[in-house]
């Protein structure tokens, strides 16, 4: 027994708690609202029906007032005739209709106090209908106003989330970025440090062999240029053999020897070729590396 009464009350509240969910107080306010507009009719109508009693009433017993008024006069008649039978049968019809009349009176005064008390409750329910109607569009009002700031602050929320994903998501890019430019960097540095091998470069070995060549041509060229640079900073040595000119007994005037003479057109022509402008590092390392 007592876990059917378990089951009952899980099965209520499962069921309160489906039925909270799809009520709405608007609808419950308005469905209060037209019971009770439902509620003040059927008190109107009541209030009709018993004012159709009364009148009703009055209508018989302005009826049964007639009849007696004609009873009255007949018996006259008849006592005029000296007909006292027919006058004593008319009184006896009157005094019924008179008791008639009390009955219908007593009636009468009955549907008079319920009316009056009908349309007393009539009055105040009116005026309860028509409170509620006020407090029932005040408390919509108050309902939708508090379900539009819910959404708002349901929205506002989301926004706020949606941003802060959004900060998230930046911030993961740019940690994405700085490693990727971090990579490229060391890439490229292996690559001119020769620890990397660079695949879209030539494989073709004659083009290595014909660059080496370059390479070589190059080097030659600048060791030509630092031999030159050399010869105009010391003057040239003498001939291996040659007698000096003061042994020879002749005058600084004197002409020198042929070999002599050739050796200093040479040391003139050297001294005549301009010298190359020197590179700076910056060159250098440009010429070794074209």
């Amino acid at each position: 027994m007592s876990v059917m009464k378990r089951l009952s009350g899980i099965v209520q509240a499962k069921a309160n708690k489906v039925l909270d969910k799809a009520e709405d107080p608007r609808e419950t306010l308005d469905l209060s609202y037209e019971k009770q507009l439902e509620q003040l009719q059927q008190v109107r109508k009541g209030v009709a029906d018993v004012a159709t009693a009364r009148k009703r009433i009055e209508l018989q017993a302005q009826q049964l007032q007639q009849s007696a008024t004609k009873l009255q006069d007949q018996a006259r008649q008849a006592i005029a005739q000296n007909r006292d039978d027919l006058a004593r049968e008319a009184l006896g019809r009157r005094a019924s209709i008179a008791s008639q009349l009390d009955g219908l009176k007593t009636q009468h005064d009955q549907l008079v106090s319920q009316e009056e008390r009908l349309v007393a409750t009539t009055q105040q329910l009116q005026t309860r209908v028509e409170a509620f109607r006020t407090q029932k569009e005040t408390l919509k009002a108050s309902y939708t106003a508090a379900q539009a700031q819910t959404k708002i602050g349901e929205a506002v929320s989301g926004i706020s989330e949606s941003m802060g994903d959004t900060g998230l998501a930046m911030s993961r890019a740019q940690e994405k970025i700085a490693n990727m430019q971090a990579r490229a960097g060391a890439v490229d540095e292996l690559l001119a440090s020769g620890a990397l091998t660079d695949l879209s470069g030539s494989s073709d070995p004659l083009q290595a062999e014909l660059d080496k060549g370059m390479q070589g041509s190059q080097v030659d060229l600048e060791l030509a240029q630092l031999k030159g640079q050399l010869g105009m900073a010391r003057p040239a040595p003498p001939a291996v053999g040659a007698p000096p000119a003061a042994a020879l007994g002749a005058s600084p005037d004197a002409p020198a020897p042929t070999s002599v003479d050739e050796e200093a057109v040479d040391g003139e022509a050297v001294e005549d070729t301009p010298s190359p402008a020197p590179t700076d590092l910056f060159s250098l390392e440009t010429g070794a590396g074209s």
